[in-house]
């Protein structure tokens, strides 16, 4: 009997040092920049099924944010190394990424969100109900080692 294989999980992780600029006058990360550290881990994970900012635009399709959630854990101070994770855990209808951010030292976790984007078609402006083929054909390619 031939036995399945598991299709790969579609992820990245980036290991980024906070700024200064980014922390508020107590040495804090302010909440808002934790966004720029998700979308760098959301940019590495596209890459790799081939589907960047640009080939989202060549393929005729913008991908808008609709929905986000963000639970602070334990506050990031500046000057910090913290490891950030992107997981693809929606596609078929929508694009959902579950984020992490750990203590790049110690591996306590310290943030986790998610995103939710929905396909707009760049002709007419339409948001679709589907995911595009051209974005799944890339995902199932990735998933199945055929990319």
């Amino acid at each position: 009997m031939e036995q399945a294989t598991q299709p790969r999980v579609l992820s990245a992780e980036v290991t980024l040092t906070t700024s200064f600029q980014d922390a508020d006058p107590m040495g804090v990360v302010y909440h808002g920049n934790y966004f720029r550290y998700f979308e760098e881990a959301r940019r590495v994970m596209m890459e790799k099924i081939h589907y960047s900012y640009l080939e989202m635009v060549d393929s005729g399709y913008l991908w808008p944010i609709i929905d986000t959630r963000v639970k602070y854990i334990r506050s990031v101070p500046f000057n910090h190394s913290i490891r950030v994770t992107a997981t693809l855990t929606e596609w078929e209808n929508r694009m959902r990424v579950d984020y992490v951010i750990y203590d790049a030292t110690s591996g306590e976790r310290m943030t986790k969100a998610h995103t939710m984007q929905v396909a707009v078609r760049m002709q007419d402006k339409e948001m679709l109900l589907a995911s595009p083929r051209v974005f799944l054909d890339k995902l199932e390619a990735f998933q199945h080692g055929t990319d």
